[in-house]
């Protein structure tokens, strides 16, 4: 059964608050839309874990630092509606824009020191919009817990400390990355791939599980990420953003696998920017 889609905050609270009454356990899944399994498989997580879910989609102006991006980004509002039907949610929350930021809106939640790497560095001002957008969704839908993908583990951290220091009363979930057949990370961004750029971009994965082994293996970041980027460019990418071994709690550089830590990769195909990241155990 298709969830009903809600467009306004005042209908959103009066269900919420019904389901409050009742001592329901709340659940949201934030999304841009353009579902894809990786979407699915955190509505059906939280599903299992909540008495009523809810899924957001609002393309958010605020986390796009390029315009061209945002013109670009896919909107398909009834093919999402199809997809989450099998799932049973109880609702798709699909705010106008004056919802989120009404005319006056002045106020930005910015999380200090975990943006300022990685997709902040190369992104910036995105991380800023995404806490300011979560938050309000976080208080919007007045949801216990929050579920998102660790194929965005940088924005998964920053979520969690925006919630714990601003004492939003929600538990934020995070949940393994789904992939294709070829190991390539599902996104949005990968529908804007041809046939051949599909195959370019899925080395990505090869090649970054060979320098996770070496990594486990004891060998130096420094010694090894070198013939990982090449690897890479030969494969076909234009460009490597960003390859890098950092602390899985704190998102700091190592230089080896001491502690648990993750491997982040951003690089560009056919003018495609994809990110991916892959947990590390201590060598």
């Amino acid at each position: 059964m298709t969830a009903p889609i809600l467009r306004r905050l005042a209908d959103l609270r009066a269900l919420t608050h019904e389901w409050r009454q009742q001592r329901d356990v709340i659940g949201v899944v934030p999304t841009m839309g353009a579902l894809h399994q990786g979407h699915l498989s955190l509505a059906e997580a939280a599903k299992a874990d909540c008495d009523r879910v809810i899924v957001t989609i609002f393309v958010n102006p605020k986390q796009f630092n390029n315009p061209e991006d945002l013109t670009n980004y896919p909107r398909t509002e009834q093919e999402d509606a199809g997809k989450l039907a099998p799932y049973n949610i109880d609702a798709i929350y699909v705010p106008d824009p004056d919802e989120i930021y009404p005319e006056g809106f002045a106020t930005t939640v910015s999380v200090s020191g975990l943006t300022d790497v990685m997709e902040g560095e190369f992104r910036p001002g995105h991380f800023d919009g995404v806490a300011t957008v979560v938050a309000k969704l976080f208080l919007q839908t007045q949801a216990d817990r929050a579920y998102f993908g660790e194929k965005d583990y940088q924005q998964l951290m920053i979520v969690r400390r925006m919630a714990r220091d601003l004492d939003i009363p929600i538990e934020v979930i995070g949940c393994p990355t789904v992939r294709e057949s070829s190991g390539l990370a599902m996104s949005s961004r990968n529908q804007r791939l041809s046939e051949k750029g599909l195959v370019i971009a899925a080395v990505k994965h090869r090649v970054m599980r060979a320098l996770v082994q070496a990594l486990e293996d004891g060998e130096e970041f420094d010694v090894v990420a070198p013939q990982a980027q090449a690897d890479l460019l030969a494969a076909g990418f234009s460009e490597v953003e960003y390859l890098q071994l950092r602390c899985a709690e704190t998102l700091k550089l190592l230089p080896i696998t001491d502690r648990p830590a993750r491997l982040f990769a951003a690089a560009l195909v056919e003018g495609v920017r994809l990110i991916d990241n892959l947990p590390v155990s201590p060598a």
